[in-house]
This record gives C-alpha cells, sequence and structure tokens, in this order.
C-alpha cells in the first residue's frame, strides 16, 4: 500500500517547510506548493533526502490554479489525504499607511487560499470517510495586534472558517485542525512587508520574531503542530504568551484592546510621504543597525537553514 499523500501548501520555505519535512519523516508523501518556481525547487531538493516529495508553482489565492494542482495529484499521485493551509504574507506598518492592495493580497493567501484549498480536497475525503486538514492561523487572528491590520483581518476570517468547518465536519471522519501560533523563529521577518517607517518597523519586528523569550523555535512548533493535525485535535496554540494572551481576552477583550491601543501609540508612527513597501531584508540593509542585527541572529540563522533567503 503506497505511503499517504499529504499538500503543504507554502510548503517551500520557513513553518511550511518543517511541516513538509516532519511528514515526510513521518512516512508521508508530500506535495508542496508556493508561488515562486526558484524557492519551490530549492525545497524539493532540500527535503527529498528524507522521502518522497514534489514541488508545484500555485498561488492559493487562485481558485483554478488550486483545483487543476488537486486534479493533477489525483490523478498522478492517489488521493490527498493530508492538508496543511501554511502559505501566508506578513504587512508591517500603521494603519494610515496599509493600502487596499495589502489587504487583498493578505485576505486572498491567508483566508481564500484555506477556502479554496479545502473545497478542493474536501470532497474525496468526505467520500472517504477520512482526512485531516490543518490551517494555520495566528494570535493575531484571535487578538488583533497593532501595525499588522491586513494580517489581522486575514488571519480572523482562517481561524473562524477552520474552527467552523471542525463544527461542520463532526462525525464525518475528516478532521479540521486550528493551529494558533504565537511567533516563531522562522526567518520570516526577512521576507515580511515593511511600510510605512519601514526601518523603525523592521527595528521592532524583527527582534520581536526572533529572540527566545518573544518567540517559539519553530522545529518544535513543526512537530506540535504535525502531531495535533493528525491525531485529529481541533485546536492548538503554541507559546505561553499566545495561551495567556488568548486566556485573558477571552475574559476581558476590552481590556486587551485598550492594551494593544497602548502599544499602538509607542510604534513609529506614519511618514507625511508615501515610502511604498521593501522587504525585511531591505529595510535592514537601509537601517544598518548592528543592535538590531545582534538581536536578530537567531531568526537571521532560520531564514538561512529554511531556505527563507532562497530566491529572494
Amino acid at each position: 500500500m503506497d505511503a499517504p499523500l499529504a499538500l503543504v501548501a507554502g510548503g517551500s520555505r520557513g513553518l511550511g517547510l518543517l511541516i513538509s519535512r516532519e511528514l515526510l519523516r513521518r512516512g508521508h508523501r508530500v506535495a508542496l506548493c508556493a508561488r515562486t518556481r526558484t524557492q519551490v525547487d530549492a525545497a524539493v531538493e532540500l527535503l527529498s533526502v528524507h522521502g518522497r516529495v514534489t514541488g508545484h508553482v500555485v498561488d492559493v489565492g487562485d481558485r483554478t490554479q488550486v483545483q487543476e494542482l488537486v486534479s493533477e495529484l489525483e490523478r498522478d499521485h492517489g488521493p490527498v489525504e493530508v492538508l496543511f493551509s501554511v502559505a501566508g504574507v506578513i504587512q508591517v506598518g500603521p494603519a494610515e499607511a496599509m493600502t487596499l492592495d495589502h489587504f487583498d493580497e493578505a485576505v486572498q493567501t491567508m483566508l481564500m487560499g484555506p477556502v479554496n484549498l479545502t473545497w478542493a480536497v474536501l470532497p474525496g475525503m468526505r467520500s472517504r470517510r477520512r482526512g485531516r486538514i490543518g490551517t494555520i492561523g495566528s494570535i493575531g487572528g484571535v487578538v488583533a495586534p497593532p501595525h499588522l491590520l491586513p494580517y489581522a483581518a486575514a488571519k480572523f476570517g482562517a481561524v473562524g472558517f477552520s474552527e467552523g468547518l471542525s463544527s461542520e465536519l463532526s462525525g464525518t471522519g475528516v478532521t479540521a485542525t486550528t493551529v494558533i501560533p504565537g511567533l516563531m523563529r522562522t526567518g520570516s521577518h526577512e521576507m515580511a512587508r515593511m511600510t510605512g517607517d519601514q526601518g523603525a518597523e523592521y527595528a521592532w519586528f524583527a527582534p520581536a520574531a526572533s529572540l527566545p523569550l518573544l518567540s517559539m523555535d519553530a522545529e518544535r512548533a513543526a512537530r506540535a503542530i504535525v502531531d495535533a493535525t493528525l491525531a485529529g485535535r481541533s485546536r492548538i496554540t503554541l507559546t505561553v504568551l499566545a495561551k495567556i494572551a488568548t486566556r485573558v481576552h477571552g475574559l476581558v477583550p476590552g481590556t486587551t484592546s485598550r492594551a494593544m491601543g497602548i502599544v499602538s501609540r509607542l510604534l513609529p508612527g506614519a511618514p507625511d510621504e508615501d515610502t511604498g513597501t521593501v522587504l525585511g531584508h531591505e529595510a535592514e540593509e537601509k537601517l544598518g543597525s548592528r543592535t538590531v542585527r545582534a538581536l536578530t541572529v537567531l531568526g537571521s540563522s532560520a531564514a538561512r537553514r529554511f531556505n527563507v533567503r532562497t530566491g529572494r
């Protein structure tokens, strides 16, 4: 009997790459997809030593591309038994510096992406009465953080979709797991989009995504996420801070909103002119701060190890 097939969307780098690796180590075949051919090819090369993996260039926000991918996989490799929706984009900056294009990109990738993927694989899973679906949400989809408004809007939607899906699938043999991670050291800060005062935004976001007390080891997170999803758990929350924030917000939501407002006032304001958007590693080069580089050593190491830097 052939090994079960898992589809990992956003599997070419960071957390998605590590989830793909975990699945391969547990005997699954993996089909990963992402938008950039260079990164897809690099990921397949990195992962092929662990098992059978194929790479596909797909924009998860494009419903037609997703349907064609799933049809191709089921025709050539068999049914998709496990789905992980990991693909994401992070835009960092004050609300005044965000455009409608930022919101479109975030929602298409992190909300409609999981919807498109799930609706492509779900009919087959339901007919077979088995399947596992893991959707990567965020603590930013439970407690809205400042300077991440498009991200929060999309992640709130993804969390709601996944939790609702879990209820709808009760008794079908198919399970949906909502993953609520806090910050993880994936190296994602190097590819995050910085807008507004780009250097100042990078100077707070990158260390937060890199320091051990604020962020979680991404390899440990990937193991926990795969464990929970394959076990059919309805929800998993990662990092102590994320667990505390979730509980406090559930008890006193007004207090957490006011606290986020205070944090927002401490963060950089929007410049008078439109500065556009740059990637995190570009903002770092412009900033040229030795202190920030020292605070992001672990995050930068993760970026190199987890294929984040390939194909910039």
